[in-house]
């Protein structure tokens, strides 16, 4: 019989305990499945265009909403968030009426957007997502439009999402459009900047009958969020190769414009008219969080501060980004990145 003192026999148990250790390491590493795919998808009768990329797939499925509406994420995605496919399961999606998704249904041009359809559109995909990945929750994050659907999305199905994150939300036509006419008026006026002040003075206060009236503010939106804001990199919106085609650009230029008539209206009466959150009723059964550009003239801070003072939610808050003003840049990608990433934190201990 060979003996073993107890030192060498807890040594031994040591050694075993971490060679095991970093075995179960080593396995977890070697069993992380990354997942790329990028295709058509058929959701609410049409096919849709949707991506998917990820470092793992087991990481919680983040599924981002995007603005306009017509504006897809898609073309620009890897540049700004791919460094998030260590964190999530990044699902991109191509709204009806927008970018690759509108170049495949070049019929839709003679139909209605409605506010209903796209949100029934949102939780389809939400549901095809739990099929692929498993029953887990989904993490949901929308921007200026896309908060719209979001929010909507949030309220009906519970269910199916972990938390809601809104960047420059987007709350009532009225409330938004009045606040975003009286801010940008009163800078214009502050800085002397006599034709800002002559063509916001023209198109009057919303809501507004004319479509081009929408045009006239936002551009003067833009040049004042611009004296303050942080800009983003140019290379942000190189849209990557597989976009840059004759046919995926007319596809995208055609549903901006289209999704934009559809949102503002021939006479002021398209679902920009009809968006009013707070009619919705203030319980949420999820987390609801918000990120707020500072500077934001097109969905003002005071609009945001008052509904998400008025909702109820297991959490909610309200993050305030100096330097940034509605479109994305660095400092509001990294709060949203923050945000979330404590969000996949709060799922992993519940799990």
């Amino acid at each position: 019989m060979i003996s073993t003192s107890p030192r060498r026999r807890l040594f031994g148990t040591f050694a075993l305990a971490t060679a095991v250790g970093l075995w179960a390491l080593l396995g977890s590493a070697r069993a992380a499945t990354p997942v790329d795919e990028e295709g058509f998808r058929r959701i609410g009768g049409i096919e849709q265009w949707v991506t998917i990329h990820g470092q793992d797939k087991s990481k919680p499925v983040l599924l981002f909403l995007h603005g306009g509406p017509g504006s897809p994420l898609s073309p620009f995605a890897k540049r700004i968030y791919g460094d998030w496919s260590r964190d999530f399961v990044l699902v991109q999606w191509d709204q009806r009426g927008a970018g690759l998704s509108f170049g495949r249904n070049p019929e839709q041009a003679g139909s209605s957007l409605t506010l209903e359809r796209m949100v029934a559109d949102g939780l389809e995909l939400t549901e095809r997502l739990q099929q692929q990945f498993g029953p887990r929750k989904v993490l949901l994050m929308g921007g200026s439009w896309g908060s719209v659907l979001g929010v909507q999305m949030a309220k009906l199905r519970p269910d199916l999402f972990a938390v809601y994150v809104g960047t420059a939300q987007l709350v009532s036509a009225q409330a938004n459009g009045a606040a975003s006419y009286k801010q940008t008026l009163a800078l214009a006026e502050a800085a002397g900047d006599a034709g800002t002040v002559s063509a916001l003075k023209a198109i009057g206060p919303p809501p507004h009958r004319d479509p081009r009236a929408f045009g006239v503010l936002r551009r003067a939106i833009r040049a004042y969020e611009a004296k303050g804001s942080m800009p983003a990199p140019r290379d942000w919106w190189q849209s990557e190769a597989r976009y840059q085609s004759a046919d995926a650009q007319a596809a995208t230029e055609e549903g901006e414009e289209y999704s934009f008539l559809q949102f503002v209206g021939l006479a002021g009466d398209g679902i920009l008219s009809k968006i009013d959150l707070p009619a919705l009723g203030p319980e949420y059964l999820i987390p609801m969080h918000f990120i707020q550009g500072e500077l934001d003239l097109l969905t003002p801070l005071t609009v945001t501060q008052g509904f998400v003072d008025s909702i109820r939610a297991p959490e909610k808050s309200l993050t305030v980004v100096p330097l940034a003003g509605h479109d994305p840049n660095p400092a509001l990608i990294e709060a949203q990145h923050r945000l979330l990433l404590r969000a996949a934190q709060q799922m992993s201990k519940e799990n």
